[in-house]
């Protein structure tokens, strides 16, 4: 039992080392956070007090107690969460957790990375680029594409936060007006109008919304425009529609790239067999003229540049 035992941990060396490492993470940030609710608690509990001095040139009038102590933590001050509560913090922790997964489907990060994915299958080039290349220039064209509406966000949203001028939740609708706008733009209606079946959502027309006489919208009109209806729609049901519009869009890219690699392979694979060459690899031959034909057209560029324009901004 020994012996399985330990030939089982030196398999596996490498997985306990990064299960003990992310235990340790996890515990080091429970307690933090623990030490920092009680500390928030301690202070809350024991006010600080300041003596005001009456009068021109001192204390004429007698001193005066005056409370400092915020009612509310700095943490709920700047996020709107108070870290004297437990329950609070585990939700911001659970949100910061989640915030590569928002980075990720929110923006136009899935369909760049899964196109560039199809790529590599498709010169079967194995693992060049490497993954971490290619999420790099995923990301890098994800800001590129994405600029304008951060740069909306910031000025709308942040900035005017940062001067005080709005409240946190006003900040946050601010925020995710730009970002659903986006995202209505690349949701197909027929994806908008499935989910739409599921949740039984009815939506009606901007002209008739909101008033007593509303007027229901027709999703299977091919020129209706998604983002006149952003105030109708919320997030539970524009995100999923959003994913799999992306999903699609990338699947169909991806078939258009497969097209002429496919006949470099079907050209190779014949003329081996004419030539009674069956015993050698169609892969080891096609390989260098795919990369040949991939540099002589300008591969990297034509496909940046459809990536881009593929996004209706």
């Amino acid at each position: 039992m020994r012996s399985v035992l330990k030939t089982a941990v030196q398999q596996n060396k490498k997985l306990f080392v990064r299960f003990f490492v992310s235990l340790g993470v996890c515990i080091a940030l429970f307690l933090t956070c623990c030490i920092f609710s009680v500390a928030v608690s301690a202070q809350e509990g024991n006010p600080e007090t300041s003596i005001i001095e009456g009068g021109e040139n001192g204390a004429e009038e007698g001193d005066i107690p005056v409370d400092v102590s915020g009612g509310n933590s700095a943490l709920y001050e700047l996020i709107g969460i108070d870290a004297s509560e437990p329950i609070q913090v585990i939700i911001l922790i659970t949100l910061l957790s989640l915030a590569p997964s928002f980075m990720i489907m929110l923006t136009s990060f899935t369909r760049i990375i899964i196109v560039l994915s199809f790529l590599r299958n498709a010169m079967q080039t194995q693992s060049t680029p490497p993954n971490i290349v290619l999420t790099g220039i995923a990301l890098f064209l994800t800001i590129f594409i994405m600029w304008p509406v951060f740069a909306e966000i910031n000025d709308t949203a942040y900035a005017p936060y940062a001067a005080g001028e709005i409240s946190t939740s006003e900040a946050i609708d601010r925020a995710g007006k730009p970002l659903k706008t986006f995202m209505l733009k690349q949701t197909s209606n027929d994806n908008m109008r499935f989910f739409m079946e599921l949740q039984d959502y009815t939506l009606y027309t901007p002209e008739s919304y909101g008033t007593d006489e509303q007027v229901e919208a027709n999703l299977n009109d091919p020129e209706i425009t998604l983002e006149n209806y952003h105030e109708q729609l919320g997030f539970e049901i524009v995100i999923p529609a959003f994913i799999v519009s992306e999903l699609t869009r990338a699947f169909q890219m991806g078939f258009m790239l497969f097209i002429p690699f496919l006949v470099v392979d079907l050209v190779v694979a014949s003329t081996l067999m004419s030539m009674g060459m069956m015993m050698l690899p169609p892969a080891m031959i096609s390989l260098p003229f795919k990369i040949l034909l991939f540099v002589m057209v300008d591969g990297w560029q034509m496909i940046v540049g459809s990536l881009v324009t593929s996004f209706n901004l």
